[in-house]
């Protein structure tokens, strides 16, 4: 088990949220292109690794499990009004659902995407998850924060979800050293899963960033120095 990704997954998620704390909520500026980035980034690693190393042992019934994970993300959005990509609605304090509804879709979504890096390096999986949870964090703080939840509520609930893919990690470590099973049993599977949330949504952080289709001059840089740095990773790869 390599703790570091342990601490590198906590801790981006976790200060993310803190942020909104430090941040003027109305300069969202700065989150709008670091979501461009990572957009960027999820959508470059997921075609360039990630889709290739889960069709490697060629089982097409993969493809039933990336279009599951997309449909599934769908799902979730239904409860988190989107906040996976940066979203920052103000929800009805009063309503009974709020915030359970936000925090049980991000926490089963940010689970699922610690569970496939028990196997192997994972490298790039590892900070495409961190880059996306920082403004994702950021987003459920401001969310908790316009709706008057108490600061040390709102502390409590970001803890639980920067948690959330460390568990996911960690249970999946469990299991390829247990008796349970073996990781590879299921791990192109859970890994189509994660593929179809990463492809909706890196897609739908990409096609909000722009306006009429047209990228403005800095967040058109944020988005080509996101593809650049995978590709810069794939080539490594390659020598």
């Amino acid at each position: 088990m390599e703790f570091w990704k342990l601490i590198i997954l906590f801790g981006s998620c976790l200060v993310g949220g803190v942020a909104v704390f430090f941040f003027r909520k109305e300069n969202t500026q700065r989150l709008k292109l670091i979501l461009s980035f990572s957009g960027a980034f999820l959508f470059a690693i997921t075609i360039l690794h990630l889709i290739p190393e889960v069709y490697h042992d060629g089982d097409h019934e993969i493809g039933l499990y990336v279009l599951g994970g997309f449909l599934f993300q769908i799902l979730l959005e239904q409860f988190s009004d989107g906040i996976e990509h940066g979203h920052m609605h103000k929800h009805a304090h009063h309503h009974h659902a709020f915030p359970y509804g936000i925090m049980i879709s991000l926490c089963l979504h940010a689970f699922l995407e610690g569970m496939p890096l028990a196997r192997g390096p994972q490298n790039e999986l590892l900070f495409g998850i961190a880059l996306h949870h920082i403004p994702a964090a950021f987003a459920l703080g401001t969310v908790l924060v316009q709706n008057h939840i108490k600061k040390t509520s709102i502390l409590v609930l970001l803890v639980v979800f920067s948690l959330m893919s460390p568990l996911g990690y960690l249970l999946s470590d469990a299991i390829g050293k247990g008796s349970i099973g073996s990781i590879d049993d299921y791990f192109d599977r859970i890994m189509g899963v994660v593929i179809g949330i990463f492809l909706h949504i890196s897609t739908t952080i990409l096609f909000e960033s722009s306006v009429d289709h047209h990228y403005n001059l800095k967040k058109l840089i944020a988005v080509l120095s996101g593809v650049a740095i995978a590709l810069l990773n794939f080539s490594m790869h390659l020598h």
